[in-house]
């Protein structure tokens, strides 16, 4: 560990980055996590190309000469495996690993899963609810503002645009005091804006026109979510920044270990359903909001400090 203000130890975490900003997003959010937790050094080293990476885990010698030598290696994304072990061959550290590996996971030093992995936890293997994320509860969130999160094609749910659209129509039609701001997704088919109600309490951003920042500051301040279920991730976030989550019905595939999830999620009423909701007209608080990263930076922190 290098040393930190008032010479106390600070980690020094490398992150392993296959550039997809759903990975990367993991690793910063357990990054975050250890931050707020102890004093932390963060550096991204790029995912090496297959063959590289190999040869890297041969030579022991691996870019980033200039870096202090890591304590943990963290990647999420199998294009990112081979380049953690390479690092940690080459310069030492644990190398952890974000959802479930494409390697066995006994070459890993720590494996963080989420739960619909279908992995069991052990000394060095934690479930989670739901992927990592950069989420946490905001001290205050507006609940006349609320944020519709709409994806698309996926193989979990069978995509309807009518279904979505009827039960947008509703959500705005019950909520005249609530303003609601809809964004897209990259899997959202093209018609489905032409094809929007114009509504007075209805904005619209396509996500071609949202910054990386964006969705993280309407999360901050929106203190209600709707959100299809193939965006499982999108839902994960939303209860770790602490809104009450309303889930769009859609037909599931029967196999779908994320269908899964959200059907735990409901059952347990932490979000609640389209026809829930049209029934009581309430969704389920959020009375605890998830707090995944944080509670794997205390495991990861505990761990060093037993091996140490």
């Amino acid at each position: 560990m290098t040393e930190a203000t008032g010479n106390r130890p600070a980690l020094t975490v490398w992150i392993v980055s296959d550039g997809k900003p759903g990975h990367v997003n993991q690793s910063l959010g357990l990054a975050e996590a250890l931050a707020r937790a102890t004093p932390t050094e963060t550096h991204r080293l790029p995912a090496l190309p297959a063959w590289r990476a190999w040869l890297a885990l041969l030579l022991k010698h691996i870019p980033g000469k200039a870096l202090p030598s890591p304590d943990l290696i963290v990647g999420a994304g199998h294009a990112t495996h081979m380049t953690l072990l390479a690092a940690r061959r080459a310069r030492g550290g644990q190398a952890v690993v974000l959802m479930k590996p494409s390697l066995p996971r006994a070459w890993f030093d720590l494996c963080i899963v989420p739960q619909h992995d279908g992995i069991a936890a052990d000394t060095r293997t934690l479930v989670t609810e739901g992927a990592l994320n950069r989420m946490h509860a905001a001290a205050h969130r507006d609940t006349h503002h609320g944020l519709l999160l709409i994806g698309g094609l996926s193989p979990h749910f069978e995509w309807d645009d009518d279904a979505i659209q009827l039960q947008i129509k509703s959500i705005l039609a019950r909520t005249p005091d609530t303003h609601w701001t809809l964004t897209t997704s990259r899997r959202t088919p093209p018609e489905f804006l032409a094809e929007l109600p114009s509504a007075s309490n209805l904005t619209v951003v396509p996500h071609t026109a949202t910054s990386p920042d964006w969705l993280p500051a309407q999360f901050a301040r929106c203190g209600i979510v709707w959100v299809t279920p193939d965006s499982a991730s999108m839902v994960f976030e939303a209860l770790s920044a602490g809104a009450d989550v309303g889930v769009f019905d859609l037909p599931v595939n029967p196999k779908s270990r994320v269908g899964q999830a959200i059907a735990r999620l409901a059952d347990s009423q932490r979000i609640t359903r389209f026809v829930r909701w049209c029934a009581s007209g309430k969704l389920h608080p959020n009375l605890h909001p998830l707090a995944e990263a944080d509670r794997c930076a205390e495991w990861i922190l505990e761990w060093l400090k037993r091996k140490n």
